[in-house]
C-alpha cells in the first residue's frame, strides 16, 4: 500500500486489541475508521469513548458475518483497507462452547471476506489494486512446541483447541481468497497480547482483579506452560506495519522475544501489584494456587518474528517490566471499567471440558 489509508473498516473495534489499534489509528491522526462490532460479552464500547464525538470514527454495531450489512458499509465508506479483528477469542469458553467459535470465526470470516470479494469486483481494478485486507490471528494456529525451536510462517498448522482450530480455518480461507479470488489479503499471527482493555478472562487483568480483591489466583497444572507475551502497543504499530507495507498474500508473525511460563508470568504481575498498590514485597504471591490443568492444554509457544522485522521495518520495542507496570496501572486506575466488564463475567473457572 505504502501511504496511509484514508478510510479504514474495522470489525470488532471495541475488543482488546481492536480498541487499542482504533485509538492509536483515529488518535493518531493514522485514517478515518468506521468500526463494525457486535457489542458481544467481550466488547465494550465504553473502550472507545476517547473517540467519542470525533467526526473521523463511525461505530456501527452488527455481526460480521452479516454479508449484506459489510457490503452497504463497504459501498458507502469506500475504505482503502480492513483491519479484521472481530472473533471468539477464549479458549475455555471454545472448549465449554465450540460453536460460537465456528460461527463467528469460520463463517464470519467467510461472510466478510463475500462481501469484500463482491465490492472489489463493483468498485474495479484500480481499488483493488490498493486496497487490503489484514486478517488478525494467533500463534496457536500452529499447535505445541517442544523446549526448543520457534515457530515461523512456515510451520505447518496443528491447531490443538476449538479455538485455534477455528482461527486455522479462518487463515485458510483468508489465504483462499487471495489465491482463488484475488482478494488482496495480509494474515497476521500473533503471540499473547497484554495491555489495557482485556477482559479478565484473560490471564492478566483475572490476575490483577484475584490480586486486588485478595483471592486465589488459580494457576493450571504445573505453572510450567510457557506463552510469548507482546504489548499490544507494540501489536497495533505492528498492524499499521503490515497494512501499509505488506504485499498481498503475505503472512507475518509478531512477537517480542518474551517467554514467560505462566507461573513466571503471575509472579511478575504480582510484584509489579504489590509495588503500585502499596503492598509489602511477596504479599500477592501467596495467593497463587494450583489448580487442574486446562484439557489439551498446549505446552509451549514461541515465534521467531525475523520476517516482519525485515519487511516491514518493525520491532516489539516496549519492554516486558514497562508494559506490564502500564498493563496493571489501567486496572488498578478504572474501577468503573471492571466492575461494569465484570458484569458479564464473575470470573469463574471455565474450560473444563465436563
Amino acid at each position: 500500500m505504502g501511504t496511509q489509508p484514508g478510510t479504514i473498516l474495522v470489525t470488532g473495534g471495541a475488543g482488546f486489541i481492536g480498541s487499542n489499534f482504533l485509538l492509536g489509528t483515529v488518535g493518531g491522526g493514522r485514517a478515518r475508521v468506521v468500526t463494525l462490532d457486535k457489542l458481544t460479552y467481550a466488547a465494550n464500547k465504553d473502550n472507545l469513548a476517547p473517540l467519542d464525538g470525533d467526526e473521523r470514527h463511525t461505530f456501527v454495531q452488527g455481526d460480521v458475518g452479516d454479508r449484506g450489512l459489510v457490503l452497504s458499509l463497504l459501498r458507502a465508506h469506500r475504505p482503502q483497507a480492513i483491519v479484521h479483528f472481530a472473533a471468539e477469542s477464549h479458549v475455555d469458553r471454545s472448549i465449554d462452547g465450540p460453536g460460537a467459535f465456528v460461527h463467528t470465526n469460520v463463517v464470519g470470516t467467510f461472510e466478510l471476506l463475500e462481501a469484500t470479494r463482491a465490492w472489489l469486483a463493483e468498485a474495479g481494478e484500480g481499488t483493488r489494486e490498493s486496497f487490503r485486507f489484514v486478517h488478525v490471528s494467533t500463534d496457536e494456529v500452529v499447535g505445541s512446541l517442544g523446549p526448543t525451536g520457534l515457530f515461523r510462517e512456515d510451520t505447518p498448522y496443528a491447531a490443538s483447541s476449538p479455538y485455534s482450530a477455528s482461527k486455522a480455518a479462518s487463515d485458510l480461507f483468508v489465504r483462499a481468497y487471495h489465491r482463488t479470488y484475488g482478494v488482496p489479503t495480509i494474515t497476521v499471527n500473533s503471540t499473547n497480547a497484554y495491555g489495557p482493555h482485556q477482559f479478565p478472562e484473560k490471564l492478566v487483568p483475572l490476575m490483577v482483579l484475584g490480586c486486588l480483591e485478595g483471592r486465589p489466583l488459580p494457576v493450571y497444572g504445573d505453572g510450567g506452560n510457557v506463552r510469548d507475551w507482546i504489548f499490544v502497543q507494540d501489536l497495533c504499530d505492528g498492524l499499521h506495519a503490515a497494512l501499509l507495507h505488506g504485499p498481498p498474500g503475505e503472512s507475518y508473525l509478531f512477537g517480542a522475544r518474551n517467554e514467560q511460563t505462566n507461573l513466571d508470568m503471575v509472579h511478575a504481575i504480582c510484584d509489579v501489584f504489590d509495588d503500585l498498590h502499596g503492598a509489602e514485597p511477596g504479599t500477592s504471591r501467596r495467593l497463587v494456587t494450583f489448580v487442574a490443568d486446562r484439557p489439551g492444554h498446549d505446552r509451549r509457544y514461541a515465534v521467531d518474528p525475523g520476517r516482519a522485522e525485515r519487511e516491514l521495518g518493525w520491532r516489539a520495542a516496549v519492554p516486558f517490566r514497562e508494559g506490564l507496570r502500564r498493563t496493571v496501572s489501567f486496572y488498578l486506575d478504572n474501577p468503573a471499567w471492571c466492575a461494569a466488564v465484570q458484569a458479564r463475567y464473575a470470573r469463574e473457572r471455565l474450560g473444563l471440558g465436563k
